[in-house]
């Protein structure tokens, strides 16, 4: 855990976590946003948008990355970004998760000024906008129009 966060928490760390329930959260792995990224991904598919790289090695490694038109496609977790319409802070351990989701905006916010000037277009869909598949054909035609004016 960064240094940041551990300042956060009493005495660096969890407390009042069983040796079990640690076990157990060390062993699920982070599957980031995929499920969401893989229904944004079928759409392209679906609508004929090709030539986009997955988690390019740019910075803040979009989920998709239009090299040729220099466009790049992120998919925000509400909760992990602080969606302000429904993200939230968990009530327990407040400090460390405000932290947490304040330092991920931070990052994005550094990220986006970042690719900005080096030229690239950015731009961003949030989890809950992209759980209908009338908001999948929004995202779509918003990225293809971005497309058409490169």
């Amino acid at each position: 855990m960064e240094k940041f966060l551990k300042a956060k928490l009493k005495n660096g760390r969890f407390e009042n976590v069983s040796a079990d329930r640690s076990k157990i959260m060390s062993c699920i792995p982070g599957r980031r946003n995929r499920s969401t990224e893989i229904a944004l991904r079928f759409e392209f598919v679906r609508a004929g948008i090709r030539g986009w790289k997955m988690h390019f090695g740019i910075a803040g490694r979009p989920d998709f990355f239009f090299p040729k038109q220099s466009l790049a496609v992120f998919v925000d977790g509400c909760f992990w970004h602080g969606c302000p319409r429904c993200g939230h802070i968990p009530k327990t351990r407040t400090p460390f998760w405000a932290a947490k989701i304040m330092r991920n905006q931070k990052r994005d916010g550094a990220n986006l000024r970042l690719l900005r000037s080096q030229g690239i277009r950015v731009v961003r869909f949030w989890e809950h906008t992209l759980a209908s598949p009338s908001g999948r054909r929004h995202a779509v035609e918003h990225v293809r129009a971005l497309l058409k004016a490169s």
